[in-house]
């Protein structure tokens, strides 16, 4: 089954830019969804979705840490917290190609 959180983080565009430049152009393995979306505040919210827990754990272990530690110049102010969701049911062309 899938694995899914969501994840308000209090950046704005540029920092965020600056950590999707740092993760490169390679698709980070077991990622299936990654919205970005704004919040009323202005902060940003990640929606995430990843084939499982253990692809998600090590895409932040290997890329994402980096990437946002690069970012912040070495001074990350902490993990933001996480809401993991309870997935019930998943379907989609994401999860098909997936799984053909």
């Amino acid at each position: 089954m899938v694995y899914a959180y969501i994840q308000d983080v209090p950046i704005g565009d540029e920092l965020y830019h600056r950590i999707i430049e740092e993760l490169g152009a390679e698709p980070l393995a077991g990622s299936l969804l990654h919205l970005c979306v704004r919040r009323d505040d202005g902060g940003l919210r990640y929606i995430d979705v990843w084939e499982s827990e253990a692809h998600c754990a090590r895409a932040f272990e290997d890329r994402i840490h980096p990437a946002v530690d690069a970012a912040f110049a070495g001074a990350r102010p902490g993990e933001p917290t996480v809401e993991h969701l309870e997935v019930v049911h998943a379907t989609g062309a994401l999860l098909a190609a997936t799984n053909p």
